[in-house]
């Protein structure tokens, strides 16, 4: 039974390095008033609602992590309820390593990350398959992709945290900055007209 909900994460052998680098005194203080978010708030809910990608992490039976990136709309990952998170697994390259990582050991992690505001979200927790359920594949479905809907994915959280800035560098999907190319194409085309009128008064 852990006493802190960041006890998911700071075992007793990370507290021992903690103290040996000398940092456990600040997350003693965090600990003492209150600790990580352990459900959805309204904080992280508006986060998820923006975003367009994250990082899924699991582990085999022998402990051998592994990292999958997984995209789509913003949004795509939704709240299913107050401590659980779900999304739709299209056909990939069919390795299936999370499927099978998740057979074997249903913990899990999330790296949420929002590289327009420098921002990151760590999420602790465990995850499951759902095949076969055409409920929730409509509840978590993109109505705007057209790829076929192979199963959902849930993940029920333990703890979260949001992590600092520092070092994140800035990146931009594509929707964020079409409207901005789009407006200068505009403009450069303006601008060869009058370029093209001037010359033509110039003759």
């Amino acid at each position: 039974m852990r006493q802190f909900s960041s006890d998911i994460a700071f075992t007793s052998t990370v507290k021992a390095v903690q103290t040996m680098k000398g940092s456990r005194n600040n997350y003693s203080r965090m600990e003492m008033g209150g600790s990580w978010e352990t459900t959805v708030t309204p904080a992280l809910a508006t986060f998820l609602a923006d975003l367009d990608m994250f990082y899924l992490g699991t582990s085999n039976a022998e402990g051998q992590p592994y990292i999958q990136y997984r995209g789509g709309s913003p949004g795509f990952l939704k709240v299913v309820g107050e401590k659980t998170l779900g999304f739709a697994d299209f056909g990939g390259n069919r390795q299936y390593i999370t499927l099978g990582n998740l057979s074997d050991n249903p913990k899990a992690f999330m790296f949420l990350m929002d590289y327009v505001h420098s921002r990151r979200i760590k999420v602790w927790g465990t995850a499951r398959v759902v095949e076969n359920d055409p409920i929730l594949i409509e509840q978590l479905r993109d109505a705007s992709y057209p790829g076929k809907v192979e199963r959902v994915i849930l993940f029920q959280i333990e703890a979260w945290d949001i992590n600092c800035p520092q070092h994140i560098h800035k990146r931009f999907a594509q929707h964020q900055i079409a409207p901005t190319i789009e407006q200068l194409q505009r403009r450069i085309k303006d601008l060869e007209v009058q370029l093209t009128a001037y010359k033509t008064t110039q003759q």
